[in-house]
C-alpha cells in the first residue's frame, strides 16, 4: 500500500486524508490531528491536508494498515477517478476512454455499480491510486460468468471466460460455490453438478489471475457487467458496459438491448440461439467484438431495430419480479401453450430475477398472455402486463409479473 500511495496524485492523497478527517478515523498514530502533533512538533504548521506535502500525506495514509480502511481508501480514490473522468473535456478521449464515459454517464450506471466492498473477499482495485498514464490506459479484456442459484438466495460464480483484445482467451474455468446449490440453471448456464464437483479453484483465484490486469489501469468489457462483478466480488472502475454503451433510438435510456441483438445488428451473427446454453467464452468474447467494432471500426453506439428483432420481441413475453425461491422449472405453469424459457440471473444479489418466455410467433405470445389469470395493468413504459399468484410444490404461493415486450398496436 506504501508504494501505492506513494505515486497516486497529491490531489487524491488530499481528498483521502480529508475523508479520513470526516469520519475521524484513526490510524497507528491516531487521527489527522494527533498525527501531525507527533510527526510535525512546529504548531504553526498548517493542518489543511491540500497545504502539506505529498511526503506527509503519504507518511499519514500509511499508518492505516486494517483491511477495511484500505478498501475504503481504494474505494474513494476509484469513486474519484470517476468523478474526474465526467469532468474532463471529451475532446482528447481515446475511443476506449469514451466507451468508458458513455458507461460511467448513464442513469443506471450508479446504482449498477454500487458495490459495498467492505467485506473481507472483496478485492477492490488500487487504479484510482495509480499515476495519470496507468489511469488512462487502454488495454481492454472482457469477462463474462455463469452463476448458478444458491441455497440462501444469492448468485453462486461456477464459471469464468476472460478474453483479450485479440480475442485470445485468457481465462476459461469452472469455480467451486462455497455455499449449497439449489438451481445449477443447466439449460441456461450448460453447467452441472458433475461440471463443478472436481472444480478446485474459488472466487479468490481468480480475482488473484485478475489483479494483475486491474492495477495496471486495464479496463474491464462486458454486457450488464455488474452482475458478473458482483459474483466474483471485485471492485474496478474503469469498465465498458455494451448494455449501457448501445442504445435504441426514441426510447427511454433504461431500455436495454441484449447482447444478442447487439451482435445481430453490429456483428451479423447470434450469440445466443434459442434452446442452446450460453458460454461464458462466447459472450466474453462478443462483448469484445462489440466495443472494438466502435474502437476500430467507428460503430455507431445507437442501433436501430430491425422488424425482424420487433418480431421476434413480440414473440416474447417477459416474467420478473421472480422470487429467488422459486425455482426456474416452476415457471413452466404460468403460461399456456408451447414455449422455451430463457432464464436471467439477477442483476445483484437480491430477492428477485427474471426470464423470457420464447414462443413460435407473436400470435401464440398473444394467446398465452390472454390466457393468463391475472390483473391485468401497464408497466411504467405502458406495455401490458399482468401480475398472477402461483402455487409451488412446496405449498407456498408466489406472485410474478408477466408483460409483453412491444406496445400493442
Amino acid at each position: 500500500m506504501e508504494l501505492k500511495l506513494a505515486t497516486a496524485e497529491k490531489q487524491v492523497l488530499d481528498e483521502l486524508v480529508k475523508l479520513l478527517q470526516s469520519r475521524d478515523l484513526r490510524g497507528e498514530n491516531g487521527n489527522w490531528k494527533e498525527f501531525l502533533h507527533v510527526y510535525d512538533k512546529n504548531a504553526d504548521s498548517p493542518s489543511d491536508p491540500s497545504r502539506r506535502s505529498h511526503e506527509d500525506l503519504v507518511q499519514f495514509l500509511t499508518t492505516f494498515k486494517k483491511k477495511e480502511d484500505l478498501q475504503l481508501l481504494k474505494c474513494h480514490a476509484n469513486h474519484l477517478l470517476i468523478e474526474n473522468l465526467k469532468q474532463e473535456s471529451q475532446d482528447e478521449d481515446t475511443p476506449e476512454q469514451m466507451l468508458v464515459r458513455l458507461t460511467v454517464e448513464h442513469p443506471s450506471y450508479s446504482l449498477d455499480y454500487s458495490f459495498k466492498p467492505y467485506s473481507e473477499d472483496w478485492f477492490v482495485s488500487d487504479v484510482g491510486m495509480k499515476m495519470k498514464k496507468v489511469m488512462e490506459s487502454t488495454n481492454m479484456v472482457a469477462v463474462d460468468c455463469e452463476m448458478v442459484l444458491c441455497e440462501d438466495g444469492t448468485e453462486g460464480l461456477v464459471r469464468v471466460g476472460v478474453v483479450d483484445r485479440d480475442l485470445k482467451v485468457i481465462l476459461d474455468e469452472f469455480v467451486k460455490p462455497n455455499k449449497p446449490v439449489v438451481d445449477y440453471r443447466t439449460d441456461i448456464t450448460g453447467i452441472t453438478a458433475e461440471d463443478i464437483e472436481n472444480a478446485s479453484l474459488s472466487v479468490v483465484d481468480i480475482q488473484e489471475t485478475l489483479q494483475p490486469f486491474l492495477s495496471t489501469g486495464t479496463i474491464l468489457v462486458g454486457h450488464s457487467l455488474n452482475r458478473d462483478l458482483e459474483v466474483l466480488k471485485i471492485d474496478h472502475p474503469k469498465v465498458i458496459d455494451t448494455a449501457l454503451v448501445f442504445k435504441y433510438p426514441n426510447t427511454r435510456k433504461l431500455r436495454r438491448p441484449s447482447l444478442n441483438n447487439l451482435c445481430k445488428s453490429i456483428l451479423g451473427y447470434e450469440v445466443r440461439k434459442t434452446g442452446v446454453p450460453h458460454d461464458c467464452v462466447h459472450d466474453a468474447s462478443a462483448a469484445m467484438k462489440l466495443a472494438l467494432a466502435v474502437v476500430e471500426k467507428r460503430v455507431d453506439t445507437t442501433i436501430k431495430p430491425s422488424k425482424e428483432m420487433l418480431e421476434v420481441e413480440k414473440a416474447k413475453l417477459f416474467l420478473h419480479k421472480i422470487p429467488n425461491n422459486v425455482p426456474s422449472e416452476e415457471l413452466e405453469q404460468v403460461l399456456s401453450g408451447k414455449f422455451t424459457l430463457d432464464v436471467k440471473q439477477a442483476k445483484t444479489q437480491g430477492r428477485y430475477y427474471c426470464a423470457f418466455a420464447l414462443f413460435h410467433s407473436s400470435e401464440d405470445a398473444d394467446q398465452a398472455f390472454e390466457h393468463i389469470d391475472g390483473i391485468e395493468m401497464t408497466d411504467s413504459l405502458g406495455l401490458p402486463q399482468k401480475v398472477v399468484i402461483i402455487k409451488l410444490s412446496s405449498g407456498s404461493r408466489a406472485s410474478i409479473y408477466v408483460r409483453k415486450m412491444v406496445q400493442d398496436e
